[in-house]
């Protein structure tokens, strides 16, 4: 298989190093590993560092974002004894949009009628010749299924005999601005972009099996500033979509009704947090740290519950919402929730009954001596990343590495892109 390599090897020689970078709202997350024997990675090491020029997925103070970033990236390669060049990198946010569409062509063997790599590219490009708003474009696409004369569920065509060639694809379009200014932070920090991935899909890659891609699945990353949703089925991705909300709000929402501020109301949700009021009936007073020389206050421990638990239905009902306007409700036989929003206690209880399916929490699985640090919900996305290139390096359609080394990578790709639909 055909990685991208960083260009530092570690100490045993192994140059096939591979960097996660996940620049959340709240916390920046690197995480490098090398492949192992068994299509799997082997965690070499993770760097974290408090995100404090982000809001909702969106660089807001560009300075404070690549400070992070260098901090984060330098503990984790410090820890695997490593230099990093390269990084796949997550995105999320509220501007990000996708949707399905199509692409056919005409198989080009009039006689044999074999459908080559060439025709599957061919019609990857055709299912790309979209109109999209000149602030927006594609940065991902999946290609969900083929279709060959009719028969449908084909997951590769190549080799098989037909005259019409059909592919369906999942495509995500972003703000351009928004964009840019990622892979800016990224670039002026030092590192090249081997590729940007929807932290969502990721974060699939790293905690939902091929079973349950296969029946059907949601997974729901619960951020600090958004939550992401992606919904599967067939093995492949159906929908997915970024919700504007996430534990950052529960924060708020805690500092205002507390009459606290925000680090104090945020240590208070990690360290008391509840958001079902059910299951706290018994508990004591929470306590409350003063603030400006004030003397610490007691609230039940119901009402600090209450105001989480409000803002937590709200959240669930609006992925439920989604869930419906996306026309996948039906296939969703179970949902997976991840991020360090999904660790508040009552969270997967509370989207039982709002959902009715299945709901369990999605830890990542993968080797190494650092294995069980990284065993979190937390890290699903940074793990993903990583497998996520690993695993579609090959059969997705990607930008050369020579075109991935400057913060110009947006404008690149979609000259290439544009490129490649002409002379198609």
């Amino acid at each position: 298989m055909s990685i991208f390599k960083s260009r530092g090897p570690d100490q045993s020689g192994n140059e096939d190093i591979l960097v996660g970078l996940d620049i959340g709202t709240t916390k920046i997350c690197c995480i490098i590993a090398v492949p192992d024997n068994l299509g799997g990675i082997e965690i070499r090491g993770v760097g974290n560092s408090k995100s404090l020029g982000m809001t909702r997925g969106m660089v807001v103070n560009m300075d404070l974002t690549i400070q992070a970033i260098r901090e984060a990236v330098d503990e984790a390669s410090a820890m695997a004894g490593c230099r990093v060049d390269d990084v796949y990198l997550g995105i999320a946010g509220g501007h990000i949009h996708s949707f399905n569409t199509e692409g056919v062509i005409a198989v080009r063997d009039k006689v044999e009628r074999i459908i080559t790599e060439e025709d599957k590219k061919r019609v990857q490009k055709a299912a790309l010749v979209l109109n999209t708003p000149v602030d927006r474009d594609i940065f991902q696409s999946v290609a969900q299924e083929y279709v060959v004369d009719g028969q449908d569920g084909i997951l590769d065509p190549v080799g098989m005999v037909g005259v019409r060639l059909e592919v369906k694809v999942h495509v995500i379009t972003g703000a351009i601005n928004a964009i840019q200014n990622l892979l800016n932070c990224v670039a002026n920090a030092g590192f090249n972009v081997n590729d940007i991935i929807l932290e969502s899909l990721a974060s699939a890659s790293a905690v939902l099996s091929p079973q349950e891609m296969d029946v059907g699945a949601a997974i729901l990353d619960c951020g600090g500033g958004t939550t992401d949703i992606a919904l599967f089925a067939g093995g492949a991705v159906k929908h997915s979509a970024v919700l504007a909300l996430g534990g950052n709000s529960l924060t708020s929402d805690l500092a205002q009704g507390l009459r606290t501020s925000n680090e104090i109301a945020e240590m208070l949700k990690i360290s008391e947090g509840c958001c079902l009021t059910s299951m706290v009936e018994g508990r004591g007073p929470v306590e409350v740290p003063s603030v400006g020389g004030f003397a610490p206050r007691e609230v039940p421990a119901r009402y600090f519950s209450a105001i989480l638990e409000r803002r937590v239905e709200e959240i669930l009902t609006h992925v439920s919402q989604e869930f419906v306007r996306s026309g996948f409700d039906g296939a969703i036989n179970g949902v997976v929730l991840t991020g360090g929003t999904s660790l508040l206690p009552g969270v997967t209880e509370m989207a039982r009954e709002i959902f009715n399916r299945p709901v369990r929490r999605g830890y990542p699985a993968c080797g190494g001596f650092l294995a069980e640090m990284v065993h979190d919900p937390k890290f699903a996305t940074g793990i993903g990343l990583i497998l996520y290139g690993l695993q579609n390096s090959e059969s997705a359609m990607r930008v050369p590495k020579s075109e991935k080394s400057s913060p110009s990578l947006w404008g690149r790709i979609w000259k290439r892109l544009k490129s490649m639909l002409e002379q198609g």
